[in-house]
């Protein structure tokens, strides 16, 4: 994990643009954004992937970076006025609070294009051009309004409102789980996979997106500001419908374990280079933050 997280800060440092170069203060806060720290689960999962059938890992530097690039913009705007207007983010504070308001907007604008630019311009991404263009569509497709960003606006639109079990799911398949998807997408797309293996690769990405939510919903309640690194209890003070809230904390801690199981079943007819695949769904509901 430590091995993969370095690497990956190594592959943003070099495309995220220095401060030095104009403009200086938009520069400045998108490695703000970016650098602040994080577990990079993201970028984990498209190595993780990537590693189990057996693709070299400077081909896999170009998606890892994407999709981190993509999950910093997004939280970038979530923390923002107009969203879920937090104050801390990574135990430090939120893009809009250490800068303005209208350069985090910025951030995230810049953020979400350089992710693209990453996936057509880095050499080292030695694929097909169809193979390419599903990557940039994946993305695509994971980040707008049918998938994190729909999602999001789901979210917004459901404060306050009583919705099920199956509404909830809906909501947090397109707000977390399309882009955690597109991670172990993005992996796969690097090899000669094949269609069922792709296919048993999605059900596991979307089982393991769902659990990490519902985990975060369980640490919201039981962890601390501290630990999080960001404020506790938020989704409580923003009155939002969660799998605690629903389920009970029990409920949701057995919903999360069988989707976790339920995922590994899916790594069945991988090797043992899946094993790390395995590792990262246990990880998922057994961190603290």
């Amino acid at each position: 994990m430590t091995t993969y997280q370095k690497r990956v800060d190594t592959a943003l440092d070099g495309w995220l643009p220095i401060p030095d170069i104009q403009p200086h203060r938009l520069h400045e806060a998108m490695r703000y954004a970016v650098q602040g720290g994080g577990k990079r689960i993201r970028p984990l999962l498209v190595y993780l992937t990537g590693n189990a059938l057996s693709v070299d890992l400077t081909v896999l530097d170009a998606p890892a970076c994407a999709v981190e690039l993509i999950h910093a913009y997004s939280l970038v705007h979530d923390d923002l006025p107009g969203m879920d207007d937090d104050d801390l983010r990574r135990g430090k504070p939120t893009c809009h609070k250490a800068f303005d308001e209208a350069t985090a907007i910025l951030v995230g604008d810049a953020l979400q294009t350089l992710a693209f630019y990453v996936l057509t311009h880095d050499p080292h991404l030695e694929i097909n051009d169809k193979r390419r263009l599903e990557m940039i569509e994946t993305l695509a497709l994971a980040s707008g309004s049918r998938g994190m960003a729909g999602g999001q606006a789901i979210d917004m639109e459901s404060v306050g409102q009583s919705l099920n079990i199956a509404e909830l799911e809906n909501m947090h398949i397109h707000k977390t789980g399309a882009l955690i998807r597109a991670c172990v997408k993005l992996g796969a797309l690097a090899s000669a996979i094949d269609d069922n293996q792709l296919k048993k690769l999605d059900h596991y990405a979307k089982c393991i997106g769902l659990a990490f939510q519902i985990q975060d919903d369980i640490l919201d309640v039981e962890s601390s500001t501290e630990t999080l690194g960001k404020r506790q209890g938020s989704d409580i003070a923003h009155d939002k419908v969660t799998y605690p809230a629903l389920l009970g904390l029990g409920g949701a801690k057995q919903m999360a374990a069988e989707l976790i199981e339920e995922a590994k079943n899916s790594l069945a007819d991988f090797d043992e280079k899946a094993e790390s695949l395995h590792w990262m769904a246990n990880y998922i509901v057994e961190r603290h933050y």
